[in-house]
């Protein structure tokens, strides 16, 4: 993921070398005598345990053994997602909605690899089909939501943002660390998604939460923040004091 490093220390590399190399001789022993099913739950074991190198290893494995198996291409592919091998887990992720036409999870996930490498029309595609799958998925909305907003396609975010609400209203806080606001890299990026979720907040009948993110709109510099007096969506707020003190309104002609 964004920002990882990796640091070795070639000494204690080097002394575990011996060890290492026997450990994974003896893995690999075990795994030629496993059921496909016995390597899955291996894998599932290792990705338990964050040790997604050796959980790759078993999914190999199983999957050598059954190569039609839409699940395990998805499960490896975030084994490799998590290892920050994107292109590998994308094209596992691909070969899942390939093997089965009906897999939404794998469709989203493909989604979200595209959408890590800020190809953000073809994570759009993706999120579409798993969404036209699964309508009844927040997670799916929000993820296109984020990618529409991405494209500064603010009126379709606003659709999928407010979908995903109706289905699950802690589906963007749930999601937020799933990389929609690390992907939004600039201050007025954040003031535009700050008032787009106040008009979905509004548009919802919360209030207190619309506000709340016109405060942050206008803090993170909003350059359109008189708006909130033409745009419909505030109608119920035009006379409310506690607007005037995040915006004040318009002075009469």
């Amino acid at each position: 993921m964004r920002g990882l490093m990796w640091r070795m220390m070639v000494v204690a590399m080097v002394v575990g070398l011996s060890q290492f190399s026997s450990g994974t001789e003896q893995v690999t022993q075990d795994m030629k005598s496993m059921t496909a099913a016995q390597l899955e739950e291996a894998a599932d074991t290792c990705r338990a345990q964050k040790d997604y190198g050796q959980a790759i290893q078993y999914f190999n494995e199983a999957l050598r053994r059954d190569k039609k198996n839409a699940v395990l291409y998805n499960k490896r592919g975030m084994a490799e997602l998590k290892s920050n091998d994107l292109q590998s887990a994308r094209a596992d992720f691909e070969k899942a909605a390939k093997v089965n036409r009906k897999f939404a999870d794998a469709l989203n996930n493909a989604g979200a690899v595209y959408f890590l490498q800020k190809n953000f029309s073809q994570a759009a595609r993706y999120f579409k089909k798993a969404v036209a799958l699964d309508e009844t998925r927040a997670t799916f909305h929000v993820n296109l939501g984020a990618a529409w907003f991405s494209q500064k396609k603010l009126d379709q975010a606003i659709n999928e943002y407010a979908r995903a609400l109706t289905l699950d209203p802690e589906a963007l806080i749930q999601n937020a660390r799933a990389g929609i606001s690390a992907q939004i890299s600039s201050p007025e990026e954040r003031a535009t998604y700050d008032y787009m979720l106040a008009k979905i907040q509004a548009k919802r009948g919360n209030l207190q939460e619309c506000l709340v993110c016109l405060k942050k709109a206008k803090e993170d510099g909003y350059r359109n923040i008189a708006n909130v007096y033409k745009d419909e969506e505030f109608r119920r707020l035009w006379n409310d004091p506690r607007l005037a003190e995040i915006a004040p309104p318009p002075v009469a002609k």
